[in-house]
């Protein structure tokens, strides 16, 4: 038996995707220009697409509870203003707040309850004296689709498809290019991906939200899995987090360049 036979017949799922860690090169934390992160790739979550309008419901709400005081100083329609999770996961803020750590768990939760789960893939970064951004940003994407597609293809029915959410990109059109190259290329490696990618804008779609707070707390993941003893404050959301994602992700992983 298919180990996600049980989400259903043929069904259509929907990955939403966000950028974690840094494109640019990184040196060392101590570096005056090249200190963002040692890592960078891709995370969110995969979701059937019948289950995407209640799930985008109940995010916003948890939102509009976790962060009230702030949406009220904000001054903007809860349904446009978004909270980014690099400023939402810092290690201070995560390690004095019971609610966010609940509200993480939360989240984690209900992806799976959908019949989803949680997704990331990146690459601890190499030489910077090599270093490509726009390259590199091709080749995480490219791979996280390919991992997707493995997903729908060997985990699920035979018959499922998958379409693909990211946020907006200023290389989109060399990005979609290279995805549609796989898509309808010789091989036609990506066979489960009915169209190229969407670019979404953030504020305006609560399941992208939802995939930038997953994403950012991959990203404080992967640089303490990367480099512990630099990135030592990160440690708390290992004590958090690390188990509970490790039980929802799915097709996930972290590699060396």
């Amino acid at each position: 038996m298919r180990a996600f036979a049980y989400l259903g017949v043929g069904l259509i799922y929907i990955a939403y995707l966000d950028e974690f860690g840094h494109v640019g090169p990184y040196v060392s934390r101590g570096d005056p220009r090249h200190n963002d992160s040692p890592v960078f790739g891709f995370a969110g979550f995969v979701m059937p697409a019948e289950e995407v309008r209640a799930f985008g419901t109940w995010f916003f709400q948890r939102k509009r509870e976790l962060l009230a005081h702030e949406l009220a100083q904000s001054g903007k329609h809860p349904a446009v203003w978004e909270k980014k999770g690099s400023s939402l996961y810092r290690a201070a803020s995560v390690s004095r707040y019971p609610a966010l750590r609940s509200a993480t768990n939360r989240l984690l939760n209900r992806i799976v309850r959908t019949g989803g789960r949680a997704f990331y893939v990146g690459v601890r970064k190499g030489d910077p004296a090599r270093h490509d951004s726009n390259a590199l940003y091709a080749e995480m994407l490219r791979e996280a689709v390919g991992r997707i597609d493995a997903f729908c293809r060997e985990d699920c029915d035979p018959a499922s498809r998958f379409l693909l959410a990211l946020d907006e990109h200023p290389s989109r059109d060399a990005l979609l290019t290279a995805v549609a190259r796989d898509m309808y290329g010789r091989g036609q490696t990506r066979r489960r991906l009915i169209e190229p990618p969407f670019h979404l804008e953030s504020h305006r779609y609560q399941t992208v939200q939802a995939a930038d707070w997953i994403a950012a707390l991959v990203g404080r993941l992967g640089a303490f899995w990367t480099e512990p003893d630099v990135w030592r404050e990160n440690e708390v959301f290992r004590r958090y987090f690390e188990d509970r994602l490790a039980t929802v992700q799915v097709r996930s992983g972290i590699r060396r360049d």
